[in-house]
């Protein structure tokens, strides 16, 4: 876009539309079914979209009820094509912004540039039509045609491409600019009822603090819902921005409702102040607890490229985190030293769990690692204190069970899992 003023928008000329359709929303649709059928002569019309197709209308001015164009034909003559649209009077703004204000839903679909069909049936509902109909759309011409001539045709099919983007065209169209519309819509949002007087904000410090002891008591928290909320669709019509993924963006944010849904039951639950904090995650172990919850392949496959593992890499991780969350992680990834005295207190209980002879010769093979010789099991120790069970599979170390606060009964586990050679 060249330019752009309160009441008038310069869009430069678009690129040639060569093996697509002039548009694909259904507003877009509707402007050229408005065209099309009021069009008399259909041989204008077909020579206005291959006009189009090739490039050859200029820069589109768009002001309220009219849109100007430099249309250049097929011998090089140029001609000045005008498309008018009646705008709207102030008593039907009025309507419009009332309607719109009642549904925040409207505000949030104009601002993600849609004209949801609600929108429309809403405005239609309150005697406003937004969408041209049939005859609405009249053509002037340098060339001197009295109807659409493939000029003004041409114009009109290079709008539709405009509205797909931008519905606000439209908007402008029919009388009224995006900021100014926006700004009062703003207006009728935040203002009170009309039977409601306005208050001030806030109350004085005085009174605050003379009502201190007088406060009433919190209202009770609200009951926790049974289950997290269904996210928003993203299925909508107009096309993703290059790199946007919908169906990514919806599966985090059924993630995210999941793990909101957790944390208000743990705020709801008694005793939640004497919880300890939850682990903070790193993006890499963020990324396998995603995957752990993922049935979309195709989400999975960049999940595992974002954690930087191989299939094999990743498979094992998702082990872990089923196993324990980031903590069981850590054990699979991180060696750490353990203090020599909860060394000795773990080979004591190991001894105590074995008639004398018999415990399973271990060798250390880390700081906080332990492999069984001469089998392909190993005790590993993590940073809480519990022992973890692991086995060899394929010629990498895999967790074998949960963890057990008994290093005996860790080491169990890892053998019955683990054949002796």
């Amino acid at each position: 876009m060249s330019g752009t003023y309160d009441d008038e928008r310069t869009f430069e000329p678009m690129p040639p539309a060569q093996g697509r359709g002039f548009a694909s929303t259904w507003w877009g649709l509707a402007w050229l079914k408005a065209l099309e059928d009021t069009a008399l002569d259909g041989q204008q019309l077909k020579q206005g979209r291959r006009l189009a197709r090739q490039g050859a209308v200029g820069a589109l001015t768009v002001r309220p009820g009219r849109i100007t164009a430099v249309v250049r034909d097929r011998d090089g003559s140029q001609y000045r094509g005008d498309v008018l649209l009646q705008e709207l009077d102030d008593e039907d703004w009025d309507r419009f912004l009332a309607m719109a204000a009642e549904r925040s839903g409207h505000i949030a679909a104009l601002l993600d540039r849609e004209m949801p069909p609600h929108l429309v049936e809403d405005a239609a509902g309150a005697g406003i039509e937004l969408l041209p109909g049939i005859g609405d759309l009249e053509p002037e011409c340098t060339c001197g045609a009295w109807d659409h001539c493939p000029h003004t045709a041409a114009l009109s099919y290079q709008v539709a491409r405009l509205l797909d983007q931008d519905p606000f065209v439209l908007l402008l169209l029919r009388g009224r600019a995006e900021r100014p519309l926006l700004d009062a819509l703003q207006e009728r949002v935040a203002a009170p009822p009309a039977d409601e007087p306005a208050t001030a904000w806030g109350v004085p410090a005085e009174e605050a603090f003379a009502a201190r002891d007088i406060v009433p008591p919190l209202p009770v928290p609200p009951a926790l819902p049974a289950e997290p909320g269904d996210p928003a669709r993203l299925d909508t019509e107009t096309p993703p921005e290059p790199g946007i993924d919908p169906a990514a963006l919806e599966f985090l944010a059924a993630d995210a409702a999941a793990r909101a849904h957790r944390m208000l039951a743990d705020a709801l639950a008694p005793g939640h102040e004497l919880q300890p904090f939850t682990v903070e995650l790193t993006e890499d172990q963020d990324c396998v607890r995603l995957a752990a919850t993922c049935r979309d392949s195709h989400i999975s496959a960049r999940l595992a490229e974002a954690s930087g593992r191989r299939p094999a890499e990743l498979f094992t991780a998702l082990r872990a985190w089923r196993l324990g969350g980031a903590v069981s992680l850590r054990v699979l990834e991180e060696e750490w030293t353990p203090a020599p005295q909860e060394l000795a207190r773990a080979m004591a209980g190991l001894d105590r769990a074995w008639a004398e002879g018999e415990r399973p010769a271990l060798r250390a093979t880390g700081g906080n690692r332990w492999t069984a010789t001469g089998r392909d099991a190993q005790l590993r120790l993590g940073p809480d204190g519990r022992w973890w069970p692991y086995r060899k599979e394929r010629g990498r170390w895999s967790p074998a069970g949960p963890a057990d606060r008994d290093p005996a009964a860790a080491l169990e586990a890892a053998l019955e899992s683990s054949p002796a050679e």
